[in-house]
Formats: C-alpha cells, structure tokens, sequence
C-alpha cells in the first residue's frame, strides 16, 4: 500500500537498467516495496519486455490507458487456459484447471451467465439484512484495551461466513473453504504457504472437489435453490464439467467470494491508520461511506495482476506484441498512475470518480461479485465506525509471498478503551 520507503529502495529502482526491471518477484509484494520499480516504468517503458524471469519472458502493461486496451480486446488477448490462463505463472500442463475466467467467449460467458443471478440486485438486497447482522455479532465480540489480530477476527471471519451461504456450505466446516481458497491462490515456495508443490495443492484441491462434489449430487437430485453449488449443478453449461473444469470453477469461486474482500477489510484498515485526516473525514461523514469503498479497493488492490496472451501479432503502446507472447497487466500499477487519477498515492474518501479503479477488472471478464463485495465493505464500516470510532493499527502488517493476491495474513491492531 506504499508506506514511506527508505532511500535505498527509491535509488535501486531508479539505477537499475531498464531490461532488468522484473516486476514479478514474489517478494516486491511482500516487502511492499513494489511501488517505485512502477513508477519508473510507467515513467520511462509502460510497455515494458522482461526477458528473464522465473515465470519466463512476458510484458508489463504498466499504465491505465494501456491495461483498459488489453482488457476490453479479448479477441486478441486471451485468458484462455490451454493458452496459460489468467496468471504469470503458468499451471502444469497436466494440473490444470480451467474455469470460466480462464475462458474465452462463447464458453465464458454460458458459464458466467449461470452464476451471475447470485450477486443480482434483488439477490444482494435480500443479503443485505443478514449480512449486517452478521457484522454486528462479530464486531460486538471484539475485546477493547488489548491487542488482537485483525485478519482472524474480522476479515477472515466475515467473508468466511458469506462463503458458506453462497454455497450453502456447513457451518460449522465453514474455515475449511477459508483453507482451500488458500491453497488455490498461494504461492508454493513461500514458507508458510499450506502447500509446498503443485502436486500437494493439486491434491488439495481434489479433496476439495470430492467434498463439494457431494453437495453438488445432492443439489442435482433437488428442486433449484438459490446458492452455488445448486447453479452449477442445474446450469446447462456447468452440470456435466469434467473434473478438472469442476476444480477451477469451484477454486475460482472460493477464492473470489472470499479472498480479495478479506485482503481490502484489512488493508482498508491500514490505509485509514496510515490518512488519520482521511479517517476523521469518514468519522464526521459516514455518508461518504460507499464512496470511501469504492476507493479503498483501489488504493489497496487486492489482485495484483492479470495475464493474458496474444493470439496474434499486435502492437500496443507503440511496442510489437508477437503471437504467443505472455501479457500480464498490473493493476497495482494502472491504480497508481498519476495520469488517469490525480494524486494516486493518497486515499482520498471523498474522490471525485472514485469507481472508476481497475480493481475489478474490465471488459468481459469484471469481476462478477463486484456489488457483493462492495455491499461486505460498506456494511463493515457502516457498523464499525459508530462503535469503535478508531480502530489503531499497533504493528506492521504480516503479508503474503505472492505477485498475484496482495494477501496481509495477520494484522495486530487495538481498539481504545
């Protein structure tokens, strides 16, 4: 989220030769220290050729103007999965997973269009209620005068809660999709991560869809209900998906009903402790509050990136983009890109416009629970800000090891007495 960084780091990215920027090192986004290797680029090659990476050579698409073009040109740049999918590194030919995001039209959008009616307006109106309710019974619970982590208590515990009623899953199992969510998006070499090799979150994974894969028979031999597994298994494009198919479109589920909301609970959180002018702006006016939602998912940006490959020579940006090549598209940076919004790097709660992020995606492949995820957002500070007015962050923040989820695993944090 771009704290203050040390004068080294600045240096660094402004010394460097320009074919050795590599934006895709884990560890950039661990360190948090991603921001001005971007700034440089956008600056001085904001379509940018790494030639060497662990991920292989790819582009990236630095600026906004420049990230919309991919975004909205599906039929040369494709998210589809025998082509390499949605992310910079590629899954195993043998291990992977396709599902509708990793889709090009018509099949993405047959399958799409079978899950969608689950975020619809009236749908999301009749959640509203519970949701709120939900919000109230976990914030009432949280202790006042001592440290606690922020990630357990409410961000993971919130959005694990919409999970299991988006799927209608058991209750009391409910942290176990929190568990594989984790698995589909982590990134095997970090220390901590679930899983340690493609294999392991492969076999995760399987678990997963046998344990859903239950539910699922028992939803076919029912009348339609209103939750995932019910949609998918009387949807005529998703019933009879093979079993690899079946594995992403559950992992894609998971992971975007609950993943990207729990990582912007949190980092909102940061970025108001990090804007106390800011903060006491949304205090006096909680009108400001949707507002405010819409521009903390940008500042925080929960998806790092999108890739995509050319299905045929292209030109973008004045640079020549061949068949085949790997184009990734950093949202962290066209969020930041001081030609599309005026001062980017300050959150700003009343900014003019302020939906107009990248945070979601573009085009075709928009992050279909947009509104529920906002909805989640709105309520939690609709709720949290007339009981524990401040809420102060007492120590840095715990990230993930990854280039693709901007992942805080722990956040210590304390509410005043």
């Amino acid at each position: 989220m771009s704290p203050p960084l040390d004068d080294a780091v600045h240096s660094a990215a402004q010394n460097i030769p320009l074919d050795r920027i590599d934006v895709s090192d884990p560890q950039l986004y661990q360190d948090d220290t991603w921001y001005p290797y971007f700034a440089r680029l956008r600056r001085d090659d904001p379509v940018h050729y790494c030639p060497e990476s662990r991920y292989g050579p790819y582009w990236a698409v630095t600026r906004y103007k420049d990230i919309m073009q991919v975004e909205v040109n599906h039929q040369v740049y494709s998210s589809a999965s025998e082509l390499g999918g949605i992310q910079i590194e590629d899954q195993p030919k043998d291990m992977d997973r396709p599902s509708f995001i990793r889709m090009d039209p018509p099949k993405h959008d047959d399958q799409r269009k079978v899950v969608s009616p689950v975020v619809a307006p009236a749908n999301l109106a009749n959640m509203e209620g519970v949701i709120r309710e939900r919000t109230i019974r976990v914030l009432e619970g949280l202790p006042r005068g001592e440290t606690f982590d922020w990630v357990d208590r409410v961000s993971v515990e919130l959005t694990t809660m919409m999970l299991a009623t988006l799927f209608d899953y058991p209750w009391d199992d409910r942290r176990q999709l929190t568990y594989w969510s984790d698995v589909a998006i982590c990134n095997v070499n970090a220390p901590d991560s679930p899983v340690h090799s493609e294999e392991e979150r492969f076999a995760e994974l399987s678990r997963m869809a046998q344990a859903l894969g239950k539910l699922f028979n028992e939803r076919a031999a029912q009348p339609p209900k209103f939750d995932l597994l019910s949609m998918l298994a009387h949807g005529e494009a998703t019933q009879g998906m093979p079993i690899r198919e079946f594995m992403g479109t559950l992992a894609l589920l998971i992971v975007g009903g609950n993943d990207t909301t729990r990582n912007t609970m949190t980092g909102g959180l940061m970025a108001l402790n990090e804007h106390p002018a800011e903060y006491r702006k949304l205090r006096d006016d909680p009108a400001l509050i949707p507002n405010a939602v819409s521009e903390i998912i940008r500042y925080v940006t929960p998806v790092i990136h999108m890739r995509r490959t050319a299905k045929e020579d292209t030109e973008l940006g004045g640079k020549k983009i061949a068949k085949g090549d790997k184009v990734v598209i950093w949202y962290v940076s066209g969020n930041r890109d001081p030609d599309a919004i005026a001062e980017p790097d300050r959150l700003v709660v009343d900014r003019p416009r302020a939906r107009q992020h990248l945070s979601f995606g573009f085009g075709i492949h928009r992050c279909v629970g947009n509104r529920l995820a906002e909805l989640q957002l709105r309520i939690l500070w609709e709720e949290l800000l007339p009981r524990y007015p401040v809420v102060e962050v007492v120590g840095p923040p715990k990230r993930l090891y990854s280039n693709f989820i901007h992942g805080i695993r722990a956040l210590p944090v304390r509410i005043p007495t």
